[in-house]
């Protein structure tokens, strides 16, 4: 570790900090419709996209039909994206001539956009058309972001709405975040990464002859208008089978840190639009200071490890040669344009955020190293997490933490007002159980399944934990893969992709239904007896239930991958 690394840390986190106020009050005046900069510009637009979907912007919905409105454009997108990908070998702006996809590829695939999650079992540049990376992925980067901001808009009206029916309307929300949000933000960060080097044409690929006299086929494409919203919609999609790690996708160490930065961004700033709306920015500051804290030890931990290199190398006469090579840090699968610090950070981030994106690979750090990106999505992806998602995923544990507070003193537990009762307790309970029943009970029929085993690149604990994590992945909606799995098979593209699907939707149901029965409960005054939530106490307990239940739900599966391979390196065995 060196002085250098943690200044570039707290540099990061100082910036999100910053960013977290104004971008949060722009949110706020987007979806609650008000005037902004960019409604005399984009106001005529979005009312005639209202005309064109026959949409009442005056009109509200009841969760069950802003639920079933989410579910059925879902599905819409999964329909159309799976049909472009089988039938991309027929359409146009295809110079490489590459033919569709697979049935089973083609599911995995769509199901990973529409959920975004983004995990691709297949490489970009080899398989996908310029048609299918625009048209496509790079439509459903905007729209399943947009559509994540609108659920976790929902999900704050219900509790600041008192006596109310209705949660807004999603059409509506969908349409604003994206055209006043994501779509401007986008333009201007694919312009700058052009400045920056990233490729965006339509050309056919180019191939070059190297020193030595070889060809060498160079892809190239529309590049930077994806790696923008892949970043800013934390969405994590590459371009390019090497993601964040290829010289085309994050050239330098400063598209690095602007990646960085896009991966918090919005989540973060979700936080402080919370606390606006909430009419109480304290609120808001208290879920992004429990956030803080632990994507701060998360870093920490990440930072440290990779920065003592792998135990069995160490000192080891066996080997002097990696012994002096581990010597500076683990900088093996890291780019030495990035070094340690950047690619601890990264990997730490974009974990914490349902991203996926990676600028490292995460199969060749250390096992401790490579257990803090297992453990942040683990931890359901609420440390800042995806866009919308980590927000309402984090106001879903608030509501197990005050339950539990509510029972140390014998009173019915509160937030903001609204009564938390039997009801919300339940579909609480619903949405943060499915995550751990669908991740290992996927894993129990991978680890004894030879369809499955074969794909594997390693065996012990080590090859668990790629199994581990694809699955983690996938549930967790991230997206982000270990590598050393082949997952492009029929066996991992189907059960992956079930895996994302419980992930996204069956979090999201339960989430509407306790949205729309707080909206239509009464406001209760605090009195005395009221827990505050707006305090280090509620931040503390909040942090404590968020490790305690990823703790005891995946320790015993933590304990058998990177757990296990830890003693197994400080005993000086390789997997």
């Amino acid at each position: 570790m060196t002085l250098n690394g943690w200044i570039q840390i707290a540099l990061f986190f100082a910036l999100v900090t910053a960013l977290t106020r104004p971008l949060g009050g722009y949110l706020q005046r987007v979806l609650n419709g008000e005037k902004i900069f960019l409604s005399r510009l984009l106001g005529p637009l979005e009312r005639g996209f209202y005309r064109l979907a026959g949409v009442d912007d005056g009109a509200e919905q009841h969760w069950t039909r802003y639920a079933v409105s989410v579910l059925s454009f879902s599905l819409a997108g999964y329909l159309t994206l799976y049909g472009l990908q089988l039938l991309q070998g027929a359409l146009p702006l295809n110079p490489q001539y590459l033919p569709g996809l697979s049935a089973d590829l083609s599911f995995n695939t769509a199901i990973s956009f529409v959920t975004n999650t983004n995990w691709q079992s297949y490489g970009g540049e080899t398989t996908m058309s310029y048609l299918t990376q625009m048209l496509g992925l790079t439509v459903h980067n905007f729209l399943s972001a947009a559509t994540g901001i609108a659920l976790a808009i929902a999900l704050i009206r219900g509790f600041t709405r008192r006596n109310a029916q209705t949660l807004g309307n999603f059409w509506v929300d969908l349409t604003r975040a994206t055209l006043y949000v994501l779509l401007p933000l986008s333009v201007f960060l694919a312009l700058f990464f052009v400045w920056q080097g990233v490729p965006q044409n339509l050309n056919g690929y180019t191939e070059a002859t190297t020193l030595e006299g070889a060809k060498q086929v160079i892809a190239q494409g529309p590049v930077a208008s994806q790696v923008a919203i892949k970043m800013l919609g934390t969405n994590g999609g590459g371009f390019f089978n090497a993601n964040a790690a290829h010289p085309y996708e994050n050239p330098s160490a400063i598209t690095d840190f602007v990646q960085l930065i896009l991966i918090f961004l919005i989540s973060a700033a979700l936080t402080n639009t919370f606390g606006r709306m909430a009419k109480n920015e304290l609120q808001g500051w208290a879920l992004y200071s429990a956030m803080s804290v632990l994507f701060l030890a998360g870093v920490a931990v990440a930072y440290w490890a990779e920065s003592q290199g792998n135990p069995a190398f160490i000192g080891m006469e066996i080997d002097q040669q990696a012994s002096a090579m581990q010597a500076g840090g683990n900088m093996e699968g890291k780019e030495v344009r990035f070094g340690i610090a950047h690619s601890a950070l990264f990997a730490t981030a974009t974990t914490d955020a349902s991203c996926g994106a990676v600028n490292a690979m995460h199969d060749s750090f250390t096992a401790l190293g490579g257990a803090v990106p297992l453990v942040n999505i683990m931890l359901g992806e609420v440390v800042f997490g995806g866009v919308g998602s980590g927000l309402y995923g984090m106001l879903l544990f608030a509501l197990i933490s005050l339950f539990i507070a509510g029972l140390m003193v014998g009173r019915t537990p509160e937030y903001l007002g609204k009564k938390i009762e039997a009801r919300e307790i339940k579909m609480t309970m619903l949405a943060i159980l499915c995550m751990p029943l669908a991740l290992l009970g996927f894993l129990a029929v991978a680890s004894v399944s030879p369809l499955a085993l074969k794909s594997l690149a390693n065996n012990g604990p080590h090859g668990f934990t790629e199994m581990l994590y694809a699955y983690t992945s996938a549930v967790g909606n991230n997206g982000s893969a270990f590598a050393g799995l082949s997952a492009n098979t029929p066996f991992w593209n189907l059960t992956l992709g079930v895996a994302m699907l419980v992930g996204r939707f069956a979090v999201i149901v339960p989430m509407l239904a306790i949205a729309g029965s707080l909206a239509a409960k009464k406001y209760t005054p605090p009195s005395n007896g009221t827990f505050p939530t707006d305090s280090g106490l509620f931040v503390a307990l909040l942090v404590a239930i968020v490790v305690i239940v990823g703790g005891l739900t995946y320790f015993p599966a933590l304990a058998l991958g990177p757990v296990a391979e830890h003693l197994a390196q400080r005993a000086g065995n390789l997997f």
